[in-house]
């Protein structure tokens, strides 16, 4: 089969179209032909050298791909071949096949097409562990998603206000925000040119955040913290503002917040499995209706990988980039 690969870390060039050898299903794991896949800041962390896939997963870039099954490994019970699904990777999406443990595979809902679902897995899945079975995100609650228009934060949007909740968003620049906007977001808040703890206090009443979506990091720790209401969580789920930072433990305490950081890609199996289980139960019911739908920005051949990359990091999109087969 072909594959993207990654010989050499560096730019997007490093990304290769190349013969590998093809995947065979394990134990409890399914054999999917792939009809697409999607871009993630994990990719390029990868493709740069500073994020290697778990032991034991393919080394082929790609956190979630949509397809059909090719076939069926030993113990798997539930699915056929040919049946359309999509995908919870830790690796390996970038290529023509990708092997797959049975736990992590969800149906191609009815009201998405099968390269478009793509878009789903990985950010439903982050969206849901984060703010609904960590955060606890409650109906009436105000949820601050930063890069609302990220392919994240398009997800994020939809799954707060279908829950009912108020949400308010940062992004970088007016034409994002009105796209924020247009999936339901409340309170829109350019990071360009405003202070997203006091638009947020402005709007909330001086309240604040009940739960706070983060991919920043280190550089947002302080301010978010002071941007959670009393008994608010901070979820960071990215690092795009570095690793370190100073916290007040007593801004801390005196709001009885808490703060929670996860990663998706090394859990273990059962714990991907659950919460796929978790997001077919409370999410797909929702997408299939067409309440919340994937946000796709562009759609480019796998082949031409590198040009994917080089719009996700030019922050130029909004939404989800795809790669087909």
């Amino acid at each position: 089969m072909h594959a993207i690969t990654i010989e050499q870390p560096g730019g997007p060039e490093a990304l290769v179209w190349a013969d590998v050898p093809d995947p065979v299903p394990g134990e409890g794991e399914v054999l999917v032909e792939v009809a697409a896949s999607a871009v993630n800041r994990a990719d390029v962390l990868q493709r740069q050298g500073f994020y290697d896939p778990p032991p034991g997963a393919s080394r082929h870039p790609g956190l979630e791909c949509s397809g059909r099954i090719a076939a069926i490994g030993p113990g798997v019970s539930g699915w056929s071949v040919d049946d359309e699904v999509c995908a919870l990777l830790a690796g390996g999406g970038y290529a023509e096949r990708v092997a797959v443990p049975a736990g992590q595979l969800l149906p191609v809902p009815a009201s998405v097409d099968l390269v478009t679902a793509a878009a789903l897995p990985e950010v439903v899945a982050t969206v849901w562990s984060n703010v609904f079975m960590v955060a606890g995100l409650r109906p009436g609650e105000t949820l601050l998603v930063h890069g609302g228009s990220s392919g994240i934060g398009t997800m994020a949007i939809q799954l707060a206000k279908a829950v009912g909740a108020r949400v308010a968003v940062t992004a970088g620049g007016p034409e994002k925000l009105a796209r924020c906007k247009e999936l339901g977001a409340d309170i829109l808040i350019d990071y360009h040119e405003q202070d997203f703890v006091a638009e947020l206090r402005e709007a909330t009443g001086g309240a604040g955040a009940d739960v706070i979506l983060d991919i920043v990091g280190a550089k947002y720790l302080a301010r978010n913290v002071d941007a959670l209401a009393v008994n608010g969580r901070l979820a960071v789920i990215g690092l795009q503002g570095g690793v370190k930072a100073e916290l007040n433990l007593g801004a801390l305490l005196a709001k009885r917040a808490a703060i929670t950081a996860t990663s998706l890609r090394a859990r273990p199996l059962e714990e991907k499995a659950a919460i796929i289980a978790a997001v077919r139960e409370h999410v797909w019911p929702l997408v299939a209706a067409g309440r919340i739908r994937p946000v796709v920005h562009a759609t480019y051949p796998m082949r031409d990988a590198a040009e994917a990359h080089r719009v996700l990091e030019s922050s130029a999109h909004v939404g989800k980039l795809l790669l087909t087969v």
